[in-house]
C-alpha cells in the first residue's frame, strides 16, 4: 500500500472546491452567530470563556492520545501563565503545564509566521519533563515511523511516515508551503478552513517528532485558523474529535493514502463546525452562570459559593455524579451533618435539583433562572 508522501505528485494535495461550497457556507452561518453573541459578553465573561475552551482543548488534545489531566491541574496551570492570580497556583501534575503552556502560547501567537523553530520550541514545551524522548528536534533512527493497531504478532499497520532521514527537507517545505499557501479562492473563510484542514494533514503525513504529532498538529490547525481570521476563535477542536477518535483516525487513514482530500477536508471542516456549536452552547451555560449567581447572591455563604462554582466548572456536561454530602464534605472540609444541611438549604431554595434519596440522594444543579 502507498502512502501520500510515496505518490509523484506529493504534496500537491487535490480537492474539489465546488462540492465543499456548501460545507464552507455552513461554517460562515455558526460562525457569523457566533461573533454575534460574543458581542454581547463582557470583558470578564469573555475572559472566562476562553479560559474554559482553553482547558477543554488542553484536556481533550491529550485524551485523544490517551494522556489524561485533571481539570483542575489544567486550569490552574493556564491560569497561572495568563496572570490570572494574584500568587500562582499549585499543579500537582507538571505533565499538565506543558500541554497548558502551549495551549497560551499557540493562542498568543497566532499572528506569527509559522517556523522551524516555533515548531521544536512547541515540542520542547510540550515534553519538558520527559526523559526519554529527543526533545526539541526532529526523529531520527532507521526504524520506521509507524501508526499501529491490534495485538503483538498481529498488528495492523495504518500508515508508515517518511523515513527520519527526509524529515528535516519535508519540515522545511511545509512550512514554506503554511507560510505562502497557493489556494484556489480568496475568501477568507473558506481559506481559513482549508489552511486549518490541510495544514493538520500534511503535518500529521510527515509524523517529524518521536512524540506529540497529534497535539502539535492540532495546534497548528487552531493556528491556521486563527491566523486566517485574523482572530483566535473560541472553539475546540479537540473537543469534537475526541468525542469519536474512531472517526478521526479512520479519515486521517483514508486520507493519507491519496493526495485527492476532500473528504478529509468536508471531515475537518464538520469537526470545526461541531466545535462552534458546542462554544455557543457554552456560552448560553455561563451566562445563565451569571444570571444564577446574580439571583441568588444574597442567600449564599462562602462554602456555598465555593461548592456551587465548582459544580459550574464542569460546564455544560455538568457535574459528574451529582453532588453528594461526601463530595460537599470533601471541598468544604465540613461535618457530614452541615453538609446535609447545606444541600438541603440550596435545594430548598431552588438553586438545586434533588434527585433519589437516603444514601443515593444526589443533587444537579437547577439552572431554570
Amino acid at each position: 500500500m502507498n502512502h501520500n508522501w510515496q505518490l509523484k505528485d506529493w504534496p500537491n494535495f487535490k480537492y474539489d472546491l465546488e462540492s465543499l461550497r456548501p460545507f464552507f457556507l455552513e461554517f460562515a452561518l455558526e460562525w457569523a452567530e457566533m461573533k454575534g453573541m460574543e458581542k454581547s459578553l463582557s470583558k470578564d465573561l469573555e475572559e472566562e470563556t476562553l479560559l474554559n475552551i482553553m482547558v477543554s482543548e488542553a484536556i481533550k488534545s491529550s485524551a485523544i492520545e490517551g494522556e489524561f489531566y485533571s481539570r483542575e491541574d489544567v486550569m490552574s496551570s493556564i491560569k497561572n501563565k495568563l496572570g490570572l492570580n494574584n500568587s500562582p497556583l499549585q499543579v500537582k501534575d507538571r505533565y499538565a503545564k506543558g500541554i497548558s503552556e502551549l495551549m497560551v502560547i499557540v493562542r498568543s501567537g497566532f499572528q506569527k509566521p509559522l517556523s522551524l523553530e516555533m515548531l521544536k520550541n512547541w515540542h520542547t514545551i510540550l515534553f519538558i519533563h520527559s526523559k526519554k524522548l529527543r526533545i526539541g528536534d526532529w526523529r531520527v533512527g532507521e526504524d520506521p515511523m509507524q501508526v499501529i493497531s491490534g495485538q503483538i504478532g498481529r498488528e495492523q499497520v495504518h500508515y508508515e511516515a517518511p523515513p527520519s532521514d527526509r524529515v528535516s527537507v519535508e519540515m522545511e517545505r511545509f512550512v514554506a508551503w503554511y507560510n505562502q499557501p497557493e489556494l484556489p479562492t480568496k475568501d477568507t473563510t473558506d481559506s481559513a478552513l482549508l489552511m486549518a484542514a490541510i495544514s493538520h494533514l500534511y503535518f500529521e503525513s510527515i509524523h517529524p517528532f518521536e512524540d506529540g504529532n497529534g497535539r502539535i498538529g492540532r495546534a497548528i490547525a487552531e493556528k491556521a485558523l486563527a491566523q486566517s481570521l485574523n482572530k483566535s476563535a473560541l472553539l475546540s477542536i479537540s473537543k469534537s474529535i475526541e468525542a469519536d477518535k474512531n472517526a478521526y483516525y479512520q479519515a486521517l487513514k483514508d486520507a493519507q493514502r491519496s493526495l485527492e482530500i476532500t473528504d478529509w477536508i468536508k471531515y475537518f471542516v464538520n469537526i470545526i463546525i461541531t466545535a462552534i456549536r458546542d462554544s455557543k452552547d457554552l456560552l448560553i451555560f455561563l451566562l445563565t452562570k451569571t444570571k444564577y449567581f446574580d439571583r441568588y447572591r444574597d442567600l449564599l455563604e462562602e462554602r456555598h459559593i465555593k461548592v456551587l462554582g465548582k459544580m459550574f466548572d464542569a460546564g455544560p456536561e455538568g457535574f459528574k455524579g451529582g453532588m453528594s454530602a461526601k463530595k460537599y464534605m470533601s471541598i468544604t472540609q465540613v461535618s457530614k451533618a452541615t453538609a446535609t444541611r447545606d444541600l438541603q438549604y440550596l435545594h430548598q431554595n431552588g438553586m438545586l435539583i434533588q434527585e433519589g434519596s437516603g444514601r443515593s440522594v444526589r443533587y444537579t444543579l437547577n439552572l431554570d433562572v
